[in-house]
């Protein structure tokens, strides 16, 4: 269904730093990274696409994060949720909602949230029952 995401940021390295881990734990691999233009993506270790990129904004303008936009992160299992969400706030995100599930999606949802250092919301979550 998607191609890639892209999340415009305004310190590449700190990004980097931010979403390189975060990225390997969700079995995900970087598929380029430019300090220099600057960017760098993601990729499903057996799969071309989607991509999740981090950049600079094309019009050269600050990155600024949408009011209402998220990117929902599609981890195996809880615990990794639960160690995602914890890595994040180590590497210097903001929580956003603690992980745990919420049935008012579904039944089996389990996500936590959290803000990237340059104020974009993502999502780690697992919609398999705990096993």
């Amino acid at each position: 269904m998607l191609s890639h995401v892209c999340l415009g940021i305004g310190d590449f390295d700190r990004s980097f730093a931010f979403y390189d881990p975060l990225m390997a734990l969700l079995g995900h691999r970087l598929r380029f990274k430019d300090a220099q233009k600057p960017w760098a993506a993601w990729q499903p270790a057996g799969d071309d696409r989607p991509l999740l990129l981090i950049g600079a904004p094309f019009d050269g303008g600050p990155a600024a994060p949408g009011n209402g936009g998220m990117v929902a992160l599609l981890a195996p299992d809880r615990a990794t949720v639960d160690a995602g969400h914890a890595l994040a706030l180590r590497q210097g995100g903001a929580c956003e909602g603690p992980p745990g599930l919420r049935p008012q999606y579904h039944p089996n949802f389990y996500g936590g949230y959290f803000r990237d250092p340059d104020g974009n919301k993502l999502c780690l979550c697992c919609h398999q029952p705990e096993s």
